[in-house]
C-alpha cells in the first residue's frame, strides 16, 4: 500500500524553523499498530493522520511512542496540507478528535487553531520536578495533561537543563517551562520524554495552558508568544475564556510517498 506523506514545518516562516510534523491523509483507518509503527519510523515529535467525513475530518496524532489526545502543531500542519495541497476551499476546517471538535481557519497569512482551554490550578511543586531541573521554579500549575513551571525570567528558561529520566518518572505527558518576556508577551519550552520527545520545538497544545495563565497575569486577551527551543517558533494567541485561538504560519518541507 502506498500513502502520500507531507512533512511540514509548523509555526514557522521558513523551512528549518518551527516544529516539523508528518501529515498522512488516509481513505480509511489502518490498524493502530500500523499507525504507531509509521510514527516511529518517521521519528518526528508528531505524525498526524486524518480521514474525510461528511462533516469534516477525523484526526489522530502519534508520537514515536504513543498516541496523544491533542497536538497543536500537527493540526496546524494538517490544515496547511488541506489548504495548500489538497484543494480545500472552505474557510474553516472541522476536525473531530479525542479532544472534541477542533476548528481551524485562515486569517490572512496565518492558520488559526480554535482549541479548548485547559483548566489550570496552582499546586505545590512536586519533588520529582524540583529534582529534575537545575533551577528552582517560582510556582507550579497543573493542567489537563501537563505541569507548567513558572520561572523568574526568559534567561532562566533558556538556561534550563532538565534531567529527562526524572521527567519520565514524573507521571505526566509533559512539563511546560515559562516566563514573561521583554520582546514577546511570554516565552516557553516544553519537555515530554515520557512520550518520546525530550524537547518539543513548538507545542501548540501547551498553549491551551499558557494562554489562560498569561492572559490573567498580563491582563491581556491577545498576546504574542515565542517558544525558545533551538528551532523556535512564534505563536499568535487569543484568550476566549473556555477556548483559545493559536495562530501561526507553516511551510512545506517534503512531499513524498511511503510504502506499508
Amino acid at each position: 500500500m502506498k500513502l502520500k506523506i507531507y512533512q511540514v514545518d509548523a509555526f514557522a516562516e521558513n523551512i528549518f524553523e518551527g516544529n516539523p510534523a508528518a501529515v498522512i491523509p488516509l481513505k480509511r483507518w489502518l490498524p493502530d499498530e500500523t499507525l504507531q509503527k509509521i510514527a516511529l519510523e518517521n521519528n518526528l515529535s508528531e505524525t498526524a493522520f486524518f480521514i474525510s467525513l461528511e462533516t469534516g475530518f477525523q484526526i489522530r496524532w502519534f508520537t514515536p511512542l504513543a498516541e496523544v489526545k491533542l497536538c497543536g502543531h500537527a493540526t496546524l500542519a494538517s490544515a496547511h496540507v488541506l489548504f495548500q495541497h489538497l484543494n480545500y476551499n472552505e474557510s474553516e476546517i472541522r476536525f473531530q478528535s479525542r479532544s472534541g471538535i477542533l476548528k481551524v481557519k485562515k486569517e490572512n497569512d496565518l492558520i488559526v487553531l480554535d482549541f479548548p482551554a485547559s483548566k489550570i490550578s496552582e499546586i505545590e511543586i512536586p519533588e520529582d520536578l524540583i529534582s529534575a531541573f537545575n533551577i528552582q521554579p517560582k510556582k507550579c500549575i497543573k493542567g489537563r495533561d501537563d505541569f507548567m513551571l513558572i520561572f523568574e525570567n526568559e534567561s532562566t528558561v533558556s538556561q534550563l537543563k532538565p534531567d529527562f529520566q526524572q521527567l519520565v518518572e514524573a507521571k505526566t505527558r509533559g512539563v511546560i517551562c515559562t516566563s514573561k518576556s521583554e520582546k514577546y508577551d511570554f516565552v516557553s519550552r516544553f519537555f515530554a520524554p515520557a512520550v518520546g520527545v525530550n524537547e518539543d520545538p513548538v507545542t501548540g497544545s501547551a498553549h491551551t495552558m499558557l494562554i489562560p495563565y498569561w492572559s490573567k497575569e498580563l491582563d491581556k486577551k491577545e498576546m504574542i508568544a515565542k517558544q525558545i527551543s533551538a528551532r523556535g517558533g512564534v505563536l499568535h494567541c487569543k484568550n476566549l475564556d473556555e477556548r483559545v485561538e493559536i495562530g501561526g504560519k507553516a511551510v512545506t518541507y517534503l512531499i513524498g510517498e511511503i510504502i506499508v
